[in-house]
């Protein structure tokens, strides 16, 4: 049963804890119901078969009810992206509308992300709204996708969609569905996920208003606002067992695409009594490659990496919020000006997270893990066949591994912490688009070394069977390898390769560029950081590691000291050698730094 004792009741209301769990419960199911809507009736591989869309719903105050479990990175934008909607609509809002919006200086993220919000009324009166958040697979702009890590400026990167009306008491916008469907590549994969937003925005409307209907408005009001400061009571009560004090730590991506200079993330968190401030001063100011992030989506990066150091049973809801003041520097990557690019942001938003988990490593090790892969990569493939004129645009999001966890190994081919997507099946691929995997696998001797080692980094390679295809990769943790914790090292590089059969190139982290046929582009993403000295690591389980072609002997002489005989059994004399000479290096290498 759910504890409201300490939940702060207002106008003397006292909630029932049992009435409480369940209807804590029933918005987790709408909005869960929500999810499935979307992966059900969506047209697109990027939204239906990778799953980048998110859904929740609000209050009447556009405040965060409950979130399904969806993209994590989108949902902390959601209060800035509900601030304008209410604004600009709140008085004149009425049944039947839809809004949508995606400009980034206007509550949205980047231009593929399109927010849809549906106002719920009950009896004429407004009680909430369906929010759904969904990357759609192309918006029009220089590059198909509109994703590209090298434009300059957000005009070059597709159609801005400000706050407005999609549907205007339950009549569509004709004048805004045409002007999409002119400006975007793929027209009939766009408005259909539009349509599956709809429907899904539908759905979270009818079991709000089942839900009022069994409960009441004014009793249901009540309980959701029992539910929000119950948010932040618990949120309160995690932060409160930590220690006072500021903890910083500082992370890198590894350029923007025109430089190859390392662009710092730095954070420093203050612990005071039950509150939180993140402070992201000293971090880069805006760059000229698009992976600025909105102060919204920097906001959103944060709460979620301070929701993963929270207890399991804080609900995901706007009063977590309230205990958490997020800071960035104006002019910064973290909030740039109008009209700075930010079709790439996501990088940058991972790299917000991989900081402030670091910070909090410091305050609570043992909730927290070593980073991950760095954020998935992106690998965008656009153009057209030469038979039949038709469009094609692969979005493709390499999701790989997650660093060591206090007590257990990181995961491997896995969505990133920081989100909540699937790597696409490659028989979806193939049928979908003119191109071949050639390879999916893991890379073996990628993790980072740890009592717990890092996951194993993933690696895609792809033959191109058209002309004239235009390749986008986003990548990074090319030269900032993915960190360690608790004496655990960093995970491998990851790399970009051009024709690894032929002339065997590197290519940069964040590239734009035009490719022909039978071109053949390699991935190889990084691996997770290690947690813990790798000397602790069980022998059972590095040799357990050996045998599933995960690492090497090699790896495990170098990195935990262990040296196996012809036999497979450890050798026990030149394994103590070994580490001797391991721990003088390591002793070395301490005092020259210091």
């Amino acid at each position: 049963m759910t504890d409201t004792s300490q939940t702060p009741q207002a106008d003397g209301f006292t909630p029932d804890p049992v009435t409480f769990a369940v209807i804590k419960s029933a918005l987790d199911a709408i909005v869960d119901e929500m999810a499935g809507t979307v992966m059900r009736t969506a047209r697109s591989p990027i939204v239906r078969d990778v799953l980048d869309y998110s859904a929740t719903l609000c209050d009447s105050k556009g405040q965060i009810l409950s979130q399904a479990k969806t993209v994590a990175l989108h949902l902390g934008a959601v209060p800035d992206a509900m601030e304008v909607i209410v604004g600009k609509f709140g008085e004149t809002a009425k049944e039947g509308d839809v809004y949508v919006l995606n400009d980034p200086y206007a509550g949205g993220m980047h231009l593929p992300d399109i927010f849809m919000v549906k106002p719920i009324f009950f009896e004429g009166r407004l009680q909430g709204f369906s929010v759904v958040v969904a990357h759609h697979c192309d918006v029009g702009g220089r590059v198909p996708g509109s994703n590209a890590a090298d434009s300059t400026e957000i005009y070059q990167e597709g159609v801005r969609i400000p706050p407005m009306r999609l549907y205007d008491a339950g009549k569509p916008n004709e004048t805004l569905l045409e002007l999409l469907r002119t400006n975007v590549r793929l027209p009939a994969l766009v408005l259909g996920d539009l349509d599956a937003q709809y429907a899904t925005c539908r759905t979270g409307e009818r079991e709000l208003i089942r839900l009022i209907e069994r409960y009441g408005e004014t009793g249901l009001r009540s309980y959701f606002e029992a539910l929000l400061d119950y948010g932040e009571v618990l949120t309160r009560k995690s932060i409160a067992a930590w220690p006072d004090g500021t903890y910083t730590f500082e992370d890198a991506i590894d350029g923007d695409g025109f430089t190859t200079e390392p662009i710092p993330i730095r954070c420093a968190i203050t612990v005071a009594g039950d509150s939180l401030e993140i402070d992201f001063a000293g971090s880069s100011s805006q760059v000229r490659g698009a992976i600025n992030a909105t102060f919204s989506f920097t906001k959103s990066a944060s709460y979620l990496a301070v929701r993963c150091a929270l207890e399991r049973d804080v609900p995901n809801n706007a009063g977590v919020y309230r205990a958490i003041t997020v800071k960035a520097p104006d002019h910064s990557i973290l909030k740039p000006d109008m009209p700075a690019p930010v079709a790439a942001r996501a990088l940058t938003g991972y790299r917000v997270v991989d900081t402030v988990l670091g910070a909090l490593s410091k305050i609570s090790p043992a909730r927290l893990m070593a980073a991950g892969e760095g954020g998935n990569t992106v690998l965008s493939m656009g153009g057209y066949d030469k038979e039949t004129g038709e469009p094609f645009v692969l979005v493709d999001m390499i999701n790989g591994a997650w660093g060591g966890r206090a007590d257990k190994d990181g995961v491997e081919a896995i969505t990133n912490p920081a989100q909540n997507m699937s790597n696409l099946p490659i028989e979806t691929l193939e049928k979908r688009y003119p191109l071949r995997m050639e390879e999916y696998s893991l890379r073996p001797d990628s993790c980072g070394a740890g009592r717990f080692r890092g996951g194993l980094g993933l690696t895609r390679t792809y033959r191109i069977l058209v002309d004239d295809t235009m390749l986008q990769v986003r990548a990074d943790r090319i030269a900032t390898p993915p960190y360690g914790i608790a004496g655990g090292l960093p995970g491998s590089l990851s790399r970009n390769i051009l024709n690894p059969d032929r002339e065997n190139a590197d290519l940069p982290g964040k590239l734009t560029r035009i490719v022909d046929r039978d071109t053949v582009i390699r991935h190889e993403q990084a691996g997770g950081g290690g947690n813990g000295d790798p000397f602790d690591r069980s022998p059972d389980a590095i040799a357990f590691d050996i045998r599933e072609e995960k690492i090497t002997r090699d790896y495990a002489a170098r990195f935990h000291g262990v040296c196996f005989a012809a036999d497979g059994s450890i050798d026990e004399p030149e394994t103590h050698e070994n580490r001797a000479k391991i721990r003088d290096a390591r002793d070395m290498k301490k005092e020259s730094v210091q």
